[in-house]
């Protein structure tokens, strides 16, 4: 029975690898990892459903080979063993068998690349931007800028020991992304010193910051609430330590966080400029 019920768990995860999300994490907030979880995160933006449904599609296809040569190994060792077959064949080819184990993979491959080439070109084909956000890797924190709001904020990982009440370790940070939700919103990076890299899993993104070059991603989270990532580039002593969080939200709370951040930021300027004085 041990055996018999570790073919089945075996089975039961193959079955649901693909996912988006773990049954038992149904309840847990979104955007996160949660314990016993199996599969990616739960898709929140286009890309990764396209992501989970190619993910799922290449799977399918994985297993029915997998199947299909086990079938046939098994077939083989059964029926043109030495008991079974004291006279071996004496037949050197098949015309019929080298022409399908020829053509078959190639269809095979074209079935492949066919979705795949849609999910790259989704991918990179960026639409109109609603928001514009520039993610500037350092060692080891992201400094974030909004130039069409002239919004400017350094985001670091809140310490173990100043964690608040339903903040993740290791992914909750002092300032967080804020976008509203259904926008578009691309992300430019770069970095000031080594490669790092920018990664949301259930937004489909993960891009490398790259020093003296510009690179652009995108997404457009249609579910709000808060999602994390974290650097996933190696870069540095400190690099399990950078992690990021975007909240989204509605249009009228991303207004008014913007208002408030402009409002902080003029009073920080003032406030410099008179002890300057």
């Amino acid at each position: 029975m041990g055996m018999l019920h570790r073919a089945l768990m075996v089975l039961a995860a193959l079955a649901g690898f693909g996912a988006s999300g773990s049954a038992l994490a149904e309840d847990l907030p979104l955007g996160q990892p949660h314990p016993w979880q199996l599969g990616f995160q739960e898709a929140t933006t286009p890309i990764m459903a396209q992501i989970n449904d190619f993910h799922n599609y290449v799977n399918v296809i994985i297993i029915a080979i997998t199947l299909f040569v086990l079938g046939l190994m098994i077939y083989v060792m059964v029926r043109f063993n030495e008991k079974s077959n004291p006279e071996p064949s004496r037949n050197s080819h098949n015309t019929l068998l080298e022409v399908a184990w020829t053509v078959i993979p190639i269809f095979i491959l074209v079935a492949i690349a066919i979705p795949s080439f849609r999910l790259l070109f989704a991918q990179y084909d960026f639409p109109k931007a609603d928001v514009s956000i520039t993610a500037t890797g350092a060692q080891w924190y992201w400094i974030y800028d909004y130039p069409d709001e002239d919004i400017s904020f350094n985001s670091i990982m809140v310490p173990d020991d100043q964690l608040k009440p339903g903040q993740p370790r290791l992914l909750a940070v002092d300032n967080e992304v804020v976008v509203p939700v259904g926008a578009n919103v691309v992300v430019s990076l770069k970095s000031n010193d080594v490669i790092h890299d920018w990664a949301v899993p259930s937004f489909g993104v993960k891009l490398d910051a790259v020093p003296g070059r510009l690179q652009q991603t995108w997404f457009r989270a249609e579910k709000e609430g808060w999602f994390y990532g974290q650097c996933s580039e190696l870069c540095g002593r400190n690099h399990a330590f950078m992690p990021i969080a975007v909240r989204v939200v509605s249009q009228e709370e991303y207004d008014a966080w913007v208002a408030g951040k402009k409002t902080a930021s003029i009073n920080a300027k003032d406030k410099l400029a008179s002890v300057r004085d």
